[in-house]
């Protein structure tokens, strides 16, 4: 009975078997190297889930994980061209840059983000409801919680009177992120400087100039590049001693003085649960795009300490990770 009844809801997977091969799912984690151990949760996260919902890599599916080299735009765009070159039955791919590149190359190949800021006004998707083309997945941060990261910040320093956001002209919701963090810095008594960055050095030339003027503050925005760098971005931070706040808790975790985003981990779950819906038939346009529901805070008081910050009992108390 049960043979009979997965013949029945499994036609992508049926259809890959009668070729003689097992379903492919090819993985991009943009931002993660083999190395990284929070790229490895991640994976290990889909792969569990997918091992929960009968999917079991080399027994009835095929997991090809391509571990990405963000040094730079190029690298992103060729790493996601290797991987839609090889053709598998589903992409999951993760970040702006890394769909932007996917839909340039290939609209036939059933996929899934995660990690996406503003899906829709990035073109990706039609609707968050009803995504269309043959691509939905999971939301990263929307535009209006940039403001939430400037509050933060300027409730941690308050005397911070300008900061500096790092922003990446390829990825177009950054701009979106600015504009946010522009329209409320003025009810703070905060200027707002963008370092573009193109190049890896941009980054240190830009914070490096910034942190000439004194009482600043560093706004470090979600992008493959800023994952692959996290470590260097809070060394630079604490050289130039700028309090920062981040969008994931790792960065807090690595020396950041504190990080307000979501579960990542828990949108790789939910991706494997997309593709066990997508092999058992469903169609991505069918399947919508899911928003975080919770956001966290973490402090690193270790850092806080270092950079002469006294952080407030009340806003102690709404931190889900204290590092000390």
């Amino acid at each position: 009975m049960s043979a009979l009844g997965a013949a029945a809801v499994w036609p992508l997977a049926a259809r890959a078997q009668q070729s003689g091969k097992l379903p492919r799912v090819g993985v991009l984690p943009t931002g993660y190297r083999q190395s990284d151990p929070e790229g490895q949760a991640r994976i290990g996260a889909f792969a569990q889930t997918l091992g929960k919902l009968g999917w079991n890599d080399g027994r009835n599916i095929r997991l090809e994980v391509h571990w990405p080299n963000a040094d730079n735009n190029d690298r992103i765009s060729a790493d996601t061209a290797e991987l839609v070159e090889s053709a598998p039955d589903i992409l999951v791919i993760s970040s702006n840059s890394t769909v932007a590149a996917r839909l340039k190359l290939d609209r036939s190949i059933p996929t899934i983000f995660v990690q996406v800021s503003d899906p829709v006004g990035g073109g990706f998707v039609g609707s968050l409801s009803h995504p269309g083309e043959n691509i939905t997945g999971f939301q990263n941060f929307e535009p209006a919680v940039a403001g939430k990261w400037l509050g933060l910040l300027k409730e941690v320093a308050p005397a911070m009177t300008q900061v500096a956001v790092t922003v990446y002209p390829d990825t177009a919701v950054h701009y979106l992120y600015l504009r946010e963090i522009e329209g409320l810095a003025p009810s703070l008594g905060v200027q707002v400087s963008a370092i573009s960055i193109r190049e890896n050095d941009d980054l240190d030339r830009g914070i490096a100039g910034f942190a000439a003027a004194p009482n600043g503050g560093l706004i470090v925005l979600p992008h493959p590049r800023n994952i692959e760098r996290r470590a260097a971005l809070s060394e630079l931070a604490a050289q130039h001693r700028l309090p920062a706040i981040y969008p994931y808790q790792y960065f807090a975790v690595s020396g950041g003085l504190m990080s307000y985003g979501f579960d990542q981990v828990e949108q790789w779950r939910g991706a494997a649960t997309y593709v066990d819906r997508i092999l058992r038939g469903a169609k991505p346009a069918d399947l919508p795009v899911q928003a975080p529901t919770r956001y966290d805070l973490v402090l690193n008081l270790k850092t806080a300490k270092a950079l002469g910050i006294a952080i407030s009992p009340s806003l102690l108390a709404t931190a889900v990770e204290v590092i000390e």
